[in-house]
């Protein structure tokens, strides 16, 4: 998938923060959201010009519009539009509210949408609508359905907390339920509102990344996981293809993948909010192969502690935004990953070194 990729030129996924106004209250939002629109976000003029830069990277480069929710910007259609008129694969990460009508899944999608992206954090009303910190369990399930009628390819995101953790096997048969395409699995990063959260623990993400693997293997829907690219190093130790660890991987914060604040701050993931630059200023294309940021995430040879020895930091890398939010430093070890290369031993994360809790295992073994 990735191999023919150069994440030195372009990234695979350039995402625009549209907006941080959301009328939900989820517990773990990493834009902290607010009901009102910020009055510095980027103007429509500001975003075409943003769509006109994405498009200098290639052919067909994806732009997610994220939030908050993307919705709350009345010119959404036009934007998603003109991009699409600019050969971008527009898709669009809407929150479940009630106002993502049946009307408006069809406007976005006459529009040149060509996915959606729902987030489901429970298998049921209730499960869900407490994690999200209001009612959008039905406005969601509503809202995949209008996609489907649609034409429209879905998308489901899930995140992985110590709250949501159990309920994976149950949000699977939802997620396979609906009919989507791809599954995508975020692990907790403790920024925004979710510093409230627990994480899982390091070796009950390892038993969740092989318990995935089997997922991918069986269903008909793809799974991918978000912050959490430990995932790669997993499936090649469980193929038995350790040869495959020097392989260019697959994306990482600033490594094939960007992120444009709602006021035009450029980072290298939603999850790592440190700038390096505004696209007011500067070329998102320039700011991606040029900044210094940006260049230093793409050297996994630059990475510390463990993630540095590791023989398969070329195919994962860690996640660069859990480092920087546990130490303040990208380049640190991920503390979520529970692997020691052979032969290190040089210092750990305080996650593995204090942790005394047997926690191993999927999220329920008889599934």
């Amino acid at each position: 998938m990735f191999d023919d990729l150069d994440t030195d030129r372009r990234p695979l996924v350039l995402i625009w923060e549209v907006t941080q106004a959301c009328g939900l209250a989820c517990r773990h939002c990493r834009a902290d959201a607010k009901p009102a629109r910020h009055p510095d976000e980027l103007t429509t003029e500001e975003g075409k010009r943003l769509l006109d830069d994405a498009a200098s990277f290639g052919d067909g480069q994806l732009v997610v519009l994220s939030g908050g929710d993307p919705l709350a910007r009345d010119d959404l259609s036009e934007l998603v539009s003109y991009g699409d008129d600019r050969g971008l694969r527009m898709t669009i990460t809407p929150s479940g509210t009630q106002s993502l009508t049946p009307d408006r899944v069809e406007a976005l999608a006459d529009a040149g949408v060509r996915r959606m992206a729902l987030s489901l954090d429970g298998a049921t009303r209730e499960s869900h609508d407490r994690f999200r910190g209001e009612e959008s369990f039905e406005s969601t399930l509503e809202a995949a359905e209008a996609a489907s009628d649609a034409g429209l390819p879905l998308q489901v995101n899930t995140t992985v907390c110590a709250e949501t953790v159990d309920e994976l096997p149950a949000i699977r048969d939802r997620v396979r339920d609906l009919g989507t395409v791809l599954w995508s699995v975020f692990f907790l990063v403790p920024v925004g509102r979710g510093r409230v959260l627990d994480p899982i623990p390091p070796e009950r993400a390892e038993g969740v990344m092989e318990w995935l693997h089997g997922v991918a293997e069986s269903e008909p829907f793809g799974v991918k996981t978000t912050e959490a690219p430990f995932y790669r190093r997993v499936g090649l130790q469980s193929d038995g293809d350790e040869g495959a660890a020097r392989r260019r991987g697959g994306i990482t914060a600033g490594r094939g993948f960007a992120f444009v604040s709602h006021t035009g701050e450029a980072y290298p993931s939603g999850f790592l909010p440190r700038s390096a630059g505004n696209v007011r200023d500067r070329s998102i294309v320039d700011i991606y192969r040029s900044a210094d940021l940006f260049e230093s995430l793409r050297e996994p040879d630059r990475l510390k502690g463990k993630c540095g020895a590791c023989e398969f930091r070329q195919v994962c890398g860690g996640s660069r935004s859990r480092a920087f939010a546990a130490t303040g430093d990208p380049l640190e070890s991920d503390p979520l990953c529970p692997y020691v290369p052979e032969g290190y031993d040089g210092e750990l994360p305080a996650t593995l070194t204090g942790a005394t809790e047997d926690s191993t295992g999927t999220p329920d073994a008889a599934d």
